[in-house]
């Protein structure tokens, strides 16, 4: 397996200024230097690092800006994350045509995976239908994904329509798409990622890892939280999975190339 990091913790997530005219223009985006953070991640024994497809999109115009540090830096571009907000039939065109772009900036500065994450949670509360709405938005988003040779997963999330176990049953049992477990997110939502993985193992298609503090629900570099992080990387071999592992933390009080050493030391002193 290959050791990646996410660019999220340089500056943490925004949204792209179009959104606020055009569901089609919503882009998540890391509020910091993307190019700055593949540096950081690179000195950090790094390989690969993830990106958000608004941080792609600040570079279509000029895509060397971005590919010329990847490749002075040795740094593999991933998987680009997106959202998945697929239970509003009004605004379905708008959302598909976001990921169509997502996949064509994805596919052109070289990553292979696109990772759809939470889904979006009525101010109400989920209705009926809702988590068939996003499984069914799910399948047609990893179509567009394949058809720019990408593959796709699905990241539950806290806050969204998919932080359960019980719902991310409900939706595994109506879509297709690959699963992304992220560890933090898993335990946060109640569940035990060891055996979230162990039960979805045919269907690991990327992994995320990040340590969780349970008491007050922050998210800790590897080692650094309260997750059997052992156990996890144990489901995930016995899973068969042999690809990249993503380590992510989305924020970070203090210097984000500290936090990506940390969870470096953590798993070189595994093997990893």
């Amino acid at each position: 397996m290959r050791i990646g990091y996410s660019a999220i913790t340089w500056g943490g997530v925004v949204g792209t200024a179009g959104g606020v005219g055009s569901i089609a223009d919503l882009f998540y985006a890391t509020d910091g230097d993307t190019r700055v953070a593949v540096r950081e991640i690179a000195s950090s024994d790094y390989t690969g690092v993830e990106v958000f497809d608004g941080d792609l999109l600040a570079y279509a115009d000029d895509p060397d800006r971005l590919l010329s540090v990847l490749e002075a830096s040795g740094v593999e571009l991933v998987s680009v994350y997106s959202g998945a907000n697929f239970i509003y039939d009004d605004i379905a065109a708008d959302e598909f045509a976001k990921v169509e772009r997502a996949a064509s900036l994805a596919a052109r500065f070289g990553a292979r995976r696109l990772v759809f994450g939470g889904g979006a949670k009525r101010s109400e509360g989920a209705r009926a239908g809702d988590i068939g709405a996003l499984g069914r938005g799910l399948d047609r988003a990893a179509e567009i994904a394949a058809s720019h040779g990408l593959g796709a997963s699905y990241h539950p999330h806290l806050g969204t329509l998919v932080e359960t176990p019980d719902a991310l049953a409900s939706l595994m049992e109506c879509c297709a798409v690959q699963f992304c477990p992220d560890t933090a997110h898993l335990a946060a939502g109640g569940g035990d990622p060891a055996e979230l993985i162990s039960r979805y193992a045919a269907r690991l298609g990327h992994v995320h890892l990040k340590d969780l503090r349970r008491a007050t629900t922050t998210f800790q570099p590897l080692g650094e939280g309260d997750l059997d992080l052992d156990s996890v990387l144990a489901a995930i071999e016995k899973a068969e999975y042999d690809d990249w592992l993503i380590v992510e933390l989305d924020a970070y009080q203090g210097d984000p190339a500290t936090a990506a050493g940390i969870s470096r030391t953590f798993l070189r002193a595994r093997g990893y």
